[in-house]
């Protein structure tokens, strides 16, 4: 679905800020889940729109970022952290751990995006929707 053009570097992602990861990462992450609901056979425009603001909001990112924590490689469990530790401001609907926590996982999907590892994000992202569904059975996102 996603191809990034130029692959980047491991030096190159080191020395990418993680407000710059986050930031790229918030927008691959949107996309991947407006495909998500769109192919679950959601087809009214209102109800794509409130299944993916119930996707991208920072809680459910924090719910999903702990359900996979455990299939992190060291190396992207560090870019959670970078991502988890950007100085920012954190809006009133979420809370200050939940906001964090939710930069981290934007920042893992822009290391992912960055580094042309497209088969890895989206086998980390189905995993993270399994989770969503199991977490929200007799829920509405």
């Amino acid at each position: 679905m996603l191809t990034n053009k130029r692959v980047f570097t491991e030096k190159e992602l080191r020395e990418t800020p993680p407000v710059v990861l986050a930031y790229i990462g918030d927008a691959v992450y949107e996309l991947l889940s407006r495909d998500y609901v769109v192919e679950n056979g959601v087809k009214r425009i209102r109800d794509i729109h409130k299944q993916t603001v119930g996707l991208v909001r920072a809680h459910h990112q924090a719910l999903v970022l702990r359900s996979v924590q455990a299939l992190l490689t060291e190396k992207e469990r560090e870019v959670v952290r970078r991502g988890r530790n950007v100085k920012s401001h954190v809006p009133h609907h979420a809370s200050p751990r939940e906001y964090r926590s939710s930069t981290g996982l934007e920042a893992l999907f822009g290391y992912w995006y960055l580094s042309g590892q497209k088969e890895r994000m989206e086998e980390l992202f189905a995993a993270m929707m399994n989770c969503k569904e199991e977490e929200s059975v007799g829920e509405n996102p």
